[in-house]
């Protein structure tokens, strides 16, 4: 960055609050070139570090472990309330209605399946090409409308209008989107969408996988009718997620998993099968013995996050954000990739790529000879990483694997993503690095193993 860039930093640098404490922050790797390094983790769209207050949460818990729901001892009956307070410390993270439900799944990707299965007979759903696997898949069983990449957000609005008033208007209708892409960072115009939607009769589930570590999201203020997110991406230990919204298409569906939990009474009729009364709560959708740890520490991390103040944060990552954005601006051979324009709103999520390079060579540059972990692919978002790199975005490829060998033509790219818990030096060390590769070159040799490039050795 130049000699003013850097002074101007240092002077709103005053003003920006330290990063929260996550673990993994003193982890040190090994170079190929030699020596250690401390690792700088900069995949938070993928999985963000859990948080040391997480993390000391449920270390404090674990000994008191114990099923839910079903023992009339004082560990199940303790692990029940942490289990059911987790719900409503979720719901108020969310700013969630009075009569929404807060169903714990293992994932985004299984909160929107499990709607996908409640969705009632005949409903349409529309759905953005630019979203994530997770938001562009399930919908195997409905009548699936797919919408063209929008330039702007004013354009996506009105794409939506324009497909909804073309729809069946006696037909249930769902509209997918996310909150913020996990290409590009963009934050969608959820607020505009969900008004046109219920202005057609529809409704509309929100993605927040990547807005929700990010920035406040209130069910209320937004409108949506549905919420998912991860918990691995908002700070906490995998395999914990959340479907909160409406319940009526919950209630009124079959349960996703059958099974003890999600019934109420089983008896045998006389003609020898079995009658079942299920779970009209949220209860209904999570059949088997729940992740209650997993619960526990997702809603460990929303009050932490909330404790923080969503207004520091957001402000920590403007100011990480801008020096990335600076940073990549003066290396002439990085193209920053973007679907409303340079000067949209964002997350600290940046996808790119660098001329005469490979994208999956070059990460594997950061990391090896760096100490640097990014991503390289396609993101579980085919279409529209395809779409901004100029190439058809029908064509396929395997998720995250490169195309081709170190230096050959290649149609991905490389993300670059922070939060809560990244310090200024990480993202000073990954500008310094590009500018480095591209102007030097790497210093070790590559190759291909298991689709995957890595150092040769």
């Amino acid at each position: 960055m130049s000699v003013s860039t850097v002074a101007a930093d240092q002077s709103v640098r005053r003003d920006i609050p330290e990063p929260l404490p996550v673990l993994g922050r003193d982890v040190t790797v090994p170079l190929v070139t030699g020596g250690e390094v401390t690792y700088a983790a900069l995949d938070y769209a993928a999985s963000a570090p859990a948080l040391q207050r997480v993390w000391d949460d449920v270390a404090a818990y674990a000994p008191y472990y114990g099923s839910v729901h079903r023992g009339a001892g004082y560990l199940s009956q303790l692990s029940t309330d942490l289990f059911e307070n987790a719900r409503w410390t979720v719901a108020e993270f969310l700013d969630c209605r009075a009569e929404d439900q807060v169903v714990f799944t293992r994932s985004t990707t299984d909160s929107l399946n499990l709607l996908a299965r409640a969705l009632p007979a005949h409903c349409q759903v529309f759905v953005f090409e630019t979203e994530h696997h997770a938001s562009l898949l399930p919908w195997r069983d409905a009548r699936v409308t797919y919408l063209d990449a929008p330039r702007t957000p004013e354009r996506a609005v009105a794409i939506l209008e324009r497909a909804l008033a073309d729809r069946d208007p006696h037909g249930p209708a769902l509209v997918c989107v996310t909150g913020a892409s996990n290409v590009t960072g963009e934050l969608w115009p959820v607020r505009e969408l969900a008004a046109a939607a219920h202005a057609h009769g529809a409704r509309i589930v929100l993605d927040a996988a990547q807005l929700a570590p990010h920035h406040p999201v209130s069910v209320r203020d937004l409108d949506v009718d549905w919420v998912a997110f991860s918990g691995h991406k908002l700070y906490a230990p995998f395999g914990s997620g959340v479907l909160a919204g409406r319940a009526d298409w919950l209630r009124e569906a079959e349960p996703y998993l059958a099974g003890g939990g999600a019934s109420r009474t089983v008896a045998r009729r006389a003609d020898g099968s079995v009658d079942v009364r299920w779970h009209e709560s949220a209860a209904r959708h999570e059949a088997g013995s729940p992740n209650v740890i997993g619960a526990y520490a997702l809603a460990s991390a929303c009050t932490a996050l909330t404790e923080a103040g969503f207004d520091d944060l957001v402000a920590r990552e403007r100011y990480l954000i801008r020096r990335v954005r600076a940073g990549l601006a003066e290396v002439p051979e990085v193209r920053v990739l973007s679907l409303f324009g340079d000067d949209a709103p964002r997350v600290g999520v940046l996808s790119f790529v660098v001329a005469g390079w490979n994208s999956s060579h070059f990460a594997a540059a950061l990391s090896a000879e760096y100490g640097i972990g990014v991503r390289d692919g396609l993101f579980c978002a085919h279409p529209l990483v395809r779409t901004l790199l100029g190439g058809d975005p029908q064509s396929q490829g395997e998720c995250g694997a490169p195309e081709a060998a170190p230096g050959e033509k290649s149609l991905n790219a490389i993300r670059v993503s922070f939060g809560a818990g990244t310090p200024d030096e990480h993202v000073d060390r990954f500008v310094a690095a590009v500018r480095e590769l591209v102007r030097d070159g790497a210093k070790w040799t590559y190759r291909t193993e298991d689709g995957r490039c890595v150092p040769a050795v």
